[in-house]
């Protein structure tokens, strides 16, 4: 569509590179890029290659499909029966996902890289990354399946290390050629970085209004007027912090209310909570769930007044699920 409307974006083959975490990680390997250690697989895979693989790479490993997002399938294995219950459970998954077609399906198997997260937001500028904003999830992400819950901006960690998260996220997105328009990109920062997602886009749900730069303009209209080939002034994010809370999902089966709405929207640093899923919906949690039950957003003077508003809000929150009906 931008092409055809003759406004700038990323080459569509980058792209599609950045959709397929297989053609992802074999491109950040050829272009010596820190990632996790890999092999590529498939839900048909036998024990003895999944146990190989895990050999190879463990003692801990994550696999994951190679072409869905917001964290589905993505399974932590600890063990060779670990390892091939997610497999099967993935391939599950899969074959009730309506746009996947018939299996097998190729997977990613990853050495697990523990440490701390980060997620950058960006936007490409004739091949040159701007960094817009980092953010820390405080939250540990251990798995054994990985939803995300604290995203806080700015960034906590020391300004040696954010620098190298910055030329780790350049690295990337040169090997992947992306060239023009929006990254949202994760790293983990433990034993050195290493690059564990690139994508061609904003970052997703409701979690961008958390980021307001010059004159009070949103991520979206900084994307839109680069695309658009007109002036970009202030890009600078607006002082203090500011952060969003996903509200995870508890537990498979059919919602029933969430209540202790108005005490949390009383804590004083809370912006809004936006809960996306109506009641008498069914959730589905991870690894299956493909969306999470809402957004709280909070701002305040510095990261950890922004962080403890989130978690007390999250406390005022009980979310009751009818589990009778889960599957």
């Amino acid at each position: 569509i931008s092409e055809r409307i003759g406004v700038r974006h990323h080459p569509l083959a980058a792209v599609q590179r950045t959709r397929d975490k297989r053609l992802m990680r074999e491109r950040l390997a050829a272009a010596a890029v820190a990632q996790p250690d890999y092999r590529i697989s498939s839900t048909d895979a036998d024990a003895i290659a999944l146990e190989d693989a895990l050999q190879a790479l463990g003692p801990a490993v994550v696999v994951k499909p190679v072409d869905r997002s917001g964290s589905r399938g993505v399974i932590r294995s600890d063990s060779a029966d670990d390892l091939q219950a997610a497999v099967d459970r993935i391939r599950v998954m899969l074959s009730t996902d309506s746009d996947c077609g018939d299996g097998p399906w190729p997977l990613v198997i990853e050495r697990f890289v523990a440490g701390p997260e980060v997620a950058v937001e960006g936007l490409v500028e004739a091949g040159h990354l701007r960094v817009l904003a980092i953010f820390d999830k405080p939250d540990p992400l251990d798995g054994p399946f990985f939803e995300e819950t604290l995203y806080i901006t700015p960034s906590r960690h020391p300004l040696e290390l954010l620098e190298a998260i910055r030329q780790a996220s350049a690295d990337a997105i040169s090997a992947l050629d992306l060239s023009e328009g929006p990254v949202h990109i994760e790293l983990r920062v433990g034993d050195g970085i290493r690059v564990i997602e690139v994508a061609a886009r904003s970052i997703g749900g409701l979690c961008s209004a958390t980021l307001n730069f010059g004159q009070g303009r949103t991520l979206e209209e900084i994307i839109l007027r680069r695309a658009a080939g007109l002036q970009l002034v202030d890009l600078n994010v607006q002082p203090g912090a500011a952060g969003v809370l996903m509200i995870p999902i508890p537990a498979a089966g059919i919602l029933s209310a969430v209540d202790g709405l108005n005490s949390a929207r009383a804590i004083a640093e809370i912006d809004d909570i936006v809960i996306s899923i109506p009641a008498g919906e069914r959730l589905t949690p991870l690894p299956e769930g493909d969306r999470y039950l809402g957004f709280v957003m909070a701002h305040g003077p510095d990261p950890a007044t922004v962080e403890g508003a989130l978690r007390a809000a999250e406390a005022c929150l009980d979310v009751r699920v009818d589990t009778s009906t889960a599957p």
